[in-house]
C-alpha cells in the first residue's frame, strides 16, 4: 500500500503503482456477510510529524509566495491558507477564513466524515432475497456505487453481479428465477442536489445519485477527469435489467419494489421463504472506496459515500442529511465546522462553501497521527505528475515540475473555479498543509498553472 510517514518532517513516498492498479483482486470465492463485531482499530499510516529541518517562518513564507498570490492569473478571488503541521503554525492566510467555492476539494471532508463514521476496513453490501412469490427474486442496493456488472478495470476488486447471480442459482436449485424486484429504499429524498449545472449528468461529470448502480451510473465502465462518461437516465433500473440478465429474466418481469419482511422461522412457507437471503456481494474496503473517489475525484462515489454517513448516524440517506451529519463529524473532530457549508458531497454544488482553514485544519489532524482513520485519506490523494487527476499538473511551466512526487493533494474544477489543498514536504525538510482557493479565473488553464506556482514555491522554499 501506499505509506506515508511524516517522522522527522519527512514525507517518504513507496510507490508501488497507482491507486487503481493496486486495489483488491477479484475474489476467488464467494464472499460472506460483513461482521457484526465492531473492526479493530488500523495502524496509522502516517505519523505524527516531529520537526525535520529549519522551521520556516511566516514572514519568509509571505516573502516567498505572495507575490503568486497576487498573480492576474489566479484570478480575481484568492483565499489561501498554509500550516506547518510539526509547530502547527500559520505560516500564511488570506482570508482563510472565509468560506469560498471549494469545487472537489469538498471531497476531503466526505472521505474523511465515512471514514471516521465506518472506518477503514468498511464494506457495502448488496443482497438478493427471496421474493413474495416462489420464482421472484428481490435485488437491494446497499449504495455500493462501485459495483460492477462482470469484472473490469474500472473498480478493479469490485463487488459483481455476475457473482451474486451465480450465489442465486445455486441457492434456488430447481426452483427457476422468474422474475425480479429491485429495492432502492435505502437512499431517499432528490436524486440531484441544489446547484448542480442542469449538464452535469448529461455530460457525464455525476449520475441520478441511487442506492443501486453499476460503475457508478456508467453506461460503460470508462472514466474521464473532466466528464465524457454517459450516464443511465435510471441508474437502478439499468442495474437490474442487467441483473435480471444474468439470471436468465426477461426485461417485461423487472420492476421496482421492496423486498419483503423475512418470514419467522417457525412459518409455514411451503418450501419458499420470503426474505431470505440467496446471496450477497460485498465492495472493497471503505479505505479503497476512498482511495478511488479521491484519486479520480468520482463525483457519484462521493455522493454516495456521503450518505453513508448519514446512515451511520441514523439519519435519512437524503442530500440534506448526509451534508448535515459530513459538517457534524467535523465539528465532532474539532474542527471549525462553521467554515463550511455543504449542499452536496462532491463539490459540483456552486452553492458549497468551505474556508482554507477548515481544510488545512483537517489535513493537520489526519498527519497529526492522532485519528489512525483519517491518516487513510493520504494514500487517495492524487501525486503531482504521476497520478489521478493531477497526472497532468505541475508539468509547465518548466519551474512547476519540482512539485512532481512531492506534492500530493485533491484539486478541484468548475467553470471560473480552481481549488487545491493538500500536502507538501520542503526542501529542507519541513512537512506543510495547505489550501488554495480561487475563483474569476478568465482561462482554466493558466489559472491552474498559477495555482501550481504557489504550490511549487512551497516545495523549494528555504523559508
Amino acid at each position: 500500500m501506499i505509506l506515508l510517514v511524516g517522522g522527522a518532517g519527512v514525507i517518504a513516498l513507496v510507490r508501488p503503482g497507482p491507486v487503481d492498479g493496486w486495489l483488491s483482486a477479484e475474489p476467488t470465492s464467494a464472499p460472506t456477510p460483513a461482521p457484526t463485531t465492531p473492526d479493530p482499530s488500523p495502524s496509522p499510516v502516517l505519523v505524527a510529524a516531529t520537526g525535520g529541518g529549519p522551521a520556516p517562518t511566516s514572514d519568509g513564507v509571505t516573502r516567498a509566495i505572495d507575490p503568486l498570490v497576487k498573480s492576474a492569473a489566479l484570478g480575481t478571488k484568492v483565499h489561501v491558507a498554509v500550516l506547518d503541521v510539526a509547530s502547527d503554525e500559520v505560516l500564511y492566510e488570506r482570508d482563510a477564513d472565509t468560506m469560498t467555492t471549494p469545487a472537489s476539494t469538498t471531497k476531503l471532508l466526505t472521505a474523511a466524515a465515512v471514514l471516521d463514521a465506518r472506518g477503514p476496513s468498511y464494506r457495502l453490501s448488496t443482497r438478493a432475497v427471496a421474493g413474495s412469490a416462489p420464482g421472484e427474486v428481490v435485488l437491494i442496493g446497499g449504495g455500493d456505487p462501485t459495483l460492477a456488472t462482470t469484472k473490469n478495470t474500472l473498480f478493479p476488486g469490485a463487488a459483481r453481479l455476475d457473482l451474486l447471480a451465480a450465489q442465486v442459482k445455486k441457492a434456488l436449485g430447481a426452483t427457476a428465477a422468474t422474475s425480479l424486484r429491485y429495492d432502492t429504499s435505502l437512499f431517499s429524498g432528490p436524486e440531484t442536489a441544489k446547484g448542480w449545472d442542469s449538464t452535469d449528468i448529461s455530460f457525464g461529470q455525476v449520475s441520478r445519485i441511487q442506492a443501486l448502480m453499476v460503475n457508478a451510473g456508467r453506461v460503460r465502465p470508462i472514466h474521464n477527469e473532466f466528464g465524457g462518461d454517459p450516464r443511465s437516465a435510471n441508474p437502478a433500473d439499468a442495474a437490474a435489467r442487467a441483473f435480471a440478465k444474468l439470471l436468465g429474466v426477461p426485461s417485461s418481469a423487472v420492476k421496482k419494489g421492496k423486498a419483503p419482511t423475512a418470514a419467522p422461522a417457525s412459518a409455514d412457507t411451503g418450501g419458499w421463504t420470503p426474505g431470505q437471503q440467496l446471496g450477497v456481494v460485498q465492495s472493497p474496503p471503505m479505505v479503497q472506496l476512498t482511495d478511488w473517489m479521491l484519486e479520480q475525484s468520482d463525483n457519484t462515489a462521493a455522493e454516495a459515500l456521503g450518505r453513508h454517513v448519514a446512515i451511520a448516524d441514523g439519519k435519512p440517506a437524503t442530500f440534506d442529511a448526509a451534508t448535515d451529519a459530513i459538517v457534524a463529524r467535523m465539528r465532532d473532530l474539532g474542527l471549525p465546522a462553521d467554515e463550511a457549508n455543504l449542499y452536496d458531497a462532491s463539490g459540483l454544488s456552486r452553492n458549497n462553501g468551505i474556508s482554507p482553514a477548515m481544510l488545512t485544519e483537517l489535513l493537520a489532524l489526519a498527519a497529526s497521527g492522532q485519528r489512525p482513520a483519517l491518516s487513510s485519506i493520504f494514500g487517495g490523494l492524487p501525486v503531482a505528475g504521476w497520478s489521478g487527476t493531477m497526472t497532468k499538473r505541475f508539468v509547465t511551466p518548466q519551474p512547476n515540475q519540482v512539485g512532481q512526487g512531492v506534492v500530493r493533494a485533491k484539486t478541484g474544477t468548475l467553470s471560473g473555479v480552481n481549488t487545491m489543498a493538500g500536502v507538501l514536504t520542503t526542501a529542507d525538510g519541513r512537512l506543510l498543509v495547505f489550501a488554495i482557493m480561487a475563483s474569476g479565473s478568465a482561462n482554466a488553464i493558466t489559472g491552474r498553472a498559477a495555482l501550481d506556482k504557489v504550490a511549487a514555491r512551497l516545495v523549494t522554499c528555504g523559508c
